[in-house]
């Protein structure tokens, strides 16, 4: 091909996406960021979290944003290539301060990469966990509970703010029923759980990522079951018969706050361009042994 057709293709690409740009919004960095944490204020993260903008400027320009759990090299070349210039995470990237900036740790690389291309990173993360309208409700939509309660509601703003969610089904329904239920909504092949305790599950109470902390709050408000993650070992005998605990991965328990993030920055500014990403992301691989 001749420069000058070479020439005359990349004039048409270029004009096609500045049409395909003017059907979309432009907004900041922190039009995004203020949008999230309507329902998640920044102050609502714990202490060790690192919420907020983790790459860039709060007065840059976004057009296009890259919604996940994690922030990868992989989950910034899918921004790259789909020409996002903001990723919005759940998972923070940067959790400790980088004494340097090499390609020795995939930490590294991932924020080089996505300086050198100006992509902006913002993290929803513990805040998100500790909205009454975050990363559990949703979970609990999900397996169809209602009445939905803060597991553990916050001292200064227990009607908003607090770990965990409880709720009850409207019919009880068989353990194995219920354990059923968890499996094909987060689409687990695999789940984790203490002895069965031959009673029927209605109330339920669940934390989306690490809850195990939460599980005499459960226990407490007498729920029939508790689903969460990361649980340990020793943390299963605790129960002893009173709840059937249920570990259902943290990956998988927090998959659907990709949605509520997406859905949220959509309904907010609806002509602004966002999208969930179509990178994997979840680091725990299961074998399942079928013989």
């Amino acid at each position: 091909m001749g420069s000058s057709k070479i020439l005359i293709v990349g004039v048409k690409i270029r004009h096609f996406f500045l049409i395909l740009s003017l059907n979309f919004e432009f907004m900041t960095v922190k039009d995004i960021l203020n949008c999230i944490t309507e329902i998640a204020p920044l102050q609502w993260q714990e202490s060790y979290d690192n919420a907020g903008l983790q790459v860039g400027d709060l007065n840059a320009e976004a057009h296009k944003a890259l919604i996940c759990l994690d922030i990868t090299e992989e989950i910034v070349d899918e921004a790259i290539a789909k020409h996002c210039d903001l990723i919005i995470s759940h998972h923070p990237l940067i959790f400790r301060g980088l004494k340097h900036l090499t390609p020795d740790t995939y930490i590294e690389r991932t924020v080089m990469k996505a300086v050198k291309h100006d992509i902006a990173m913002i993290s929803m993360h513990t805040n998100l966990d500790n909205s009454y309208l975050g990363v559990s409700r949703v979970l609990a939509e999900k397996l169809g509970l209602k009445d939905l309660h803060l597991l553990q509601p916050s001292i200064a703003e227990p009607e908003v703010c607090g770990a965990g969610m409880i709720g009850e089904f409207e019919t009880p329904m068989e353990e194995i029923d219920f354990l059923e239920l968890v499996a094909k909504t987060i689409d687990s092949h695999c789940l984790r759980h203490s002895a069965l305790t031959g009673r029927k599950i209605q109330k339920v109470a669940l934390c989306g990522g690490s809850g195990t902390p939460f599980m005499p709050d459960a226990l407490r408000q007498k729920a029939d079951a508790y689903l969460t993650a990361d649980i340990k070992y020793h943390d299963f005998f605790v129960p002893e018969g009173n709840i059937l605990l249920v570990d259902g991965g943290h990956f998988e328990t927090e998959q659907f706050t990709k949605d509520l993030i997406c859905e949220l920055i959509r309904k907010k500014f609806p002509t602004f361009a966002a999208e969930i990403a179509e990178t994997k992301t979840n680091s725990v691989h299961y074998f399942v042994n079928n013989k």
